[in-house]
């Protein structure tokens, strides 16, 4: 084991040192915990996804079944539902499930991913502000990048497994978030129409930036059309250049959702590693290593890693789940990279 997988096994184990709460509930919100926590059907989405890194970094059945269990707790605190009314929810809950089905062969998560597409289809999909995907049922005229990032690259992976009309899906969506919230700068803007007022909101989140890349990445990998890839990096290294300061994201996490918005970046991040060349990748992978040596550095708490929102120095005060799933995901990232794993492959120089 390389002292980066041994890293990320600590940073997984931290989850539970801090965060644990028991078989029905999986996991608090916050460290300390409060009296009373909201469920954060979103969050516990990414910790399914977080819990199938440890799978597939290890093989090892125990983080596979704590995937399950966390993905049947949202079910059943979701009243037994997987919908819900906002479409950003349901699609991250979905390409947890999506993964889940293909590394382990789980065929009720692979259909339960498809029913949350579906029925995001059917219900968030429309021409409003130019064909893509609404944010939440009770304001279909609000379109944004927390919803189409995602539906684009789980619909990208449909279509990869041979699913034409999710190609198209993924085409459309691409398109959209490229023509109305990407900038000639390369950085992705949030959204458009949320007061009613018909104005882009110009926030610059790495949100918006690392599913931006993972779509990019995603139908790359569904069509060979290298295009993308393109975009992707510039978008990856804008953010890089503009967001940061030491070498970290800061300023962006407020304890809530926002902890979850550098994770995300790192995760897609991770995905375009392998398909850049050599060149384009240096600079990006750099920057991973850099920012993590700074969280490993600052962020162990007794043995464990305990993350806050400036990786440069220790985590201080009530700290969100959310803030520290960002930070097991960039770990995992910086594993995957030291094992090789997101080396450039030899057709991405070409």
């Amino acid at each position: 084991m390389s002292v980066w997988d041994a890293r990320a096994d600590v940073a997984q184990l931290s989850i539970d040192r801090f965060f644990g709460a028991g078989e029905r509930r999986m996991v608090h919100t916050t460290y300390p915990p409060r009296l009373r926590e909201p469920f954060h059907y979103w969050w516990l989405a990414h910790l399914v996804d977080v819990r199938l890194d440890a799978f597939a970094r290890t093989g090892a059945s125990a983080w596979a079944g704590n995937a399950r269990r966390v993905a049947r707790s949202i079910r059943n605190r979701n009243h037994g539902s997987l919908f819900n009314d906002y479409f950003d929810d349901m699609l991250w809950y979905a390409l947890a499930l999506d993964r889940m089905h293909t590394l382990t062969g789980d065929e009720r998560a692979g259909e339960n991913a498809r029913a949350l597409w579906e029925h995001c289809v059917q219900h968030g999909w429309n021409d409003t502000h130019g064909a893509s995907m609404a944010w939440r049922k009770q304001q279909l005229d609000y379109k944004n990048t927390p919803a189409n990032g995602p539906f684009v690259i789980l619909s990208a992976r449909l279509g990869a497994r041979g699913d034409a009309r999710a190609l198209e899906y993924a085409g459309r969506g691409f398109e959209w978030l490229t023509t109305r919230m990407r900038g000639a700068d390369g950085m992705v803007l949030d959204g458009v129409n949320r007061a009613g007022d018909g104005r882009v909101d110009g926030w610059r989140f790495t949100y918006n930036q690392g599913v931006y890349v993972g779509a990019a990445t995603a139908v790359f990998e569904a069509t060979g059309d290298r295009a993308p890839l393109g975009r992707a990096l510039e978008t990856a290294s804008a953010a890089i250049a503009q967001l940061t300061a030491g070498g970290v994201f800061v300023g962006e996490d407020d304890g809530g959702d926002a902890g979850l918005f550098r994770g995300i970046f790192y995760r897609y991040l991770g995905g375009l590693l392998p398909h850049m060349g050599a060149d384009a990748a240096a600079p990006l992978a750099d920057f991973v290593r850099g920012s993590t040596d700074q969280l490993w550095a600052h962020g162990l708490r007794d043995g464990r890693l305990l993350a806050g929102d400036d990786w440069r120095e220790p985590a201080t005060g009530r700290i969100a789940l959310s803030t520290q799933l960002s930070a097991v995901m960039a770990l995992e990232v910086r594993a995957a990279l030291e094992r090789s794993e997101l080396t450039p492959r030899e057709s991405a120089a070409r």
